[in-house]
This record gives C-alpha cells, structure tokens and sequence, in this order.
C-alpha cells in the first residue's frame, strides 16, 4: 500500500489505531531533528526556544521556497 493509499484507508477508518500509528511513523535510517519545547509546563513562554524555531521555520520555508 503506498502512503497515499494508506492515507486515504486511515480517512475511511479513523478507528484503525495501527493504521494511523504506521501512517505516522518515522522509517528507520531517518534522521529526525527534535527542537526544545516553546513553553514550560506552566505553560510560561521561552524565548529563546522560540527563536530557535522561527529560525529553523524560516530556514525550511527558504529551502523550500528557494
């Protein structure tokens, strides 16, 4: 099944939890960047973890965007 066609089945079968997780997995060998939490539990933004991800949003939309 493609990712296209197993996003079409878990829209058909919401209640499908190993569709969905498979849907979402991350395939092995791919490296994921993990970014810091914008907030504290308390919910008490971080500033300078907010920077970081507006830096690495606008570094993503030049990329992509050329």
């Amino acid at each position: 099944m493609t990712k296209v066609e197993l996003k079409a089945y878990v829209l058909k079968h919401r209640d499908d939890i190993e569709a969905i997780r498979f849907l979402f997995r991350i395939p092995p060998g791919v490296e994921v960047k993990r970014y810091p939490p914008v907030c504290t539990e308390e919910g008490v933004p971080i500033p300078e973890n907010i920077r970081i991800m507006e830096e690495a949003i606008q570094e993503r939309v030049a990329r992509d965007h050329g």
